[in-house]
């Protein structure tokens, strides 16, 4: 057996998808905390849903870092609000994130490098063979704007949200825009990685 195939893909280590949907929950309830209760309520909650679950986590002797990254995610944003007295603030952290992201899977595809097709790799621990395929990059290129398109309209919808101070409608849209929102592009991404696989197999000499 080689290294490749004993050695855990980023995406196992990264604690498979349930790892990455823990990262995002304590978000979430410090959203739902905010709007059912206040502030003081949802920085409580949220951060001690993130600890909780990396507390769990911890037990199960699971990976660490989605708990971890998601904890860091709401405490930053937790403080902020909180420092500020605004729940809204909350959100600050993560508009602009969506800005840079966007930005840099828009400057991705523009250099031929599309990281959908980049992280797919990274995580299901194959080469990237694909980027001598045209075919195969184009997917990967389409695939890479539909998450674009993602983050740049969670910036657009919630910076102007945020510049109305509509805290009640921002949390919605952060809800909405999560993991709905991204099953769409997803769906997209599935695609392109079927068709760059079929691709590489039917033409192993070309790639």
């Amino acid at each position: 057996m080689t290294e490749a195939q004993t050695k855990p893909s980023l995406l196992t280590q990264m604690g498979g998808v349930a790892g990455m949907v823990y990262a995002g929950l304590p978000s979430v309830v410090f959203v739902i905390a905010n709007a059912a209760a206040d502030l003081r309520a949802a920085v409580m909650l949220g951060v001690g849903a993130g600890a909780g679950i990396a507390g769990l986590r911890l037990l199960r002797r699971e990976p660490l870092q989605p708990a971890l990254s998601g904890l860091l995610g709401v405490a930053v944003g937790a403080v902020i609000a909180y420092r500020t007295g605004d729940a809204k603030d909350f959100f600050v952290v993560g508009i602009w994130a969506s800005l840079l992201l966007a930005l840099a899977f828009l400057a991705s595809i523009l250099v031929r490098r599309p990281l959908v097709g980049v992280i797919w790799s990274a995580l299901s621990g194959s080469k990237q063979t694909w980027r001598t395929d045209r075919t195969a990059l184009i997917g990967y290129d389409i695939a890479t704007l539909a998450v674009t398109a993602v983050f740049a309209a969670r910036f657009v919808v919630q910076n102007w949200l945020y510049s109305v101070d509509a805290t009640d409608w921002l949390a919605f849209a952060r809800i909405a825009m999560g993991y709905p929102l991204m099953g769409v592009a997803l769906v997209v991404v599935v695609w392109a990685v079927r068709r760059s696989g079929r691709r590489v197999a039917a033409h192993p000499a070309d790639v």
